[in-house]
């Protein structure tokens, strides 16, 4: 099992910035690759960022791109998102999530842990 706990939300306004931070515990972290999705009231669950093992290769949603930047410390455990030019739109609870076949990938299927969520609320 790994438990996954992400922080780091709050209220910002547009054009701010936020660094949300997700600790692992559990197994081993530098075995999973890892990614961050995120969900808004009455939407479905989108993908943001993902990240591979080693950090060498990483993915980012069409929405975020040029704006959002995920990072890892396998030392620490962590994995970061940093989020700049915050728009109104990039309202929701995002959650940091495992992979342990390595992949970096946008499905969220391919998942097998999940963290409770973090609120993240931009205003205009």
């Amino acid at each position: 099992q790994v438990q996954l706990v992400e922080s780091g939300g709050g209220l910002v306004q547009a054009g701010g910035s936020l660094r949300l931070s997700c600790t692992t515990s559990g197994r081993t972290f530098s075995n999973y690759a890892m990614g961050w999705f995120r969900q808004a009231p009455g939407k479905e669950r989108e993908f943001v960022a993902a990240i591979s093992r080693g950090a060498g290769s990483t993915v980012y949603g069409d929405s975020v791109k040029g704006r959002f930047t995920i990072s890892r410390n396998n030392a620490k455990n962590t994995v970061y998102l940093q989020m700049n030019s915050l728009k109104p739109e990039d309202t929701a609870v995002y959650y940091c999530a495992a992979e342990s076949s390595a992949l970096v990938t946008k499905n969220p299927r391919a998942y097998d842990y999940w963290g409770q969520g973090t609120q993240v609320t931009v205003s205009s």
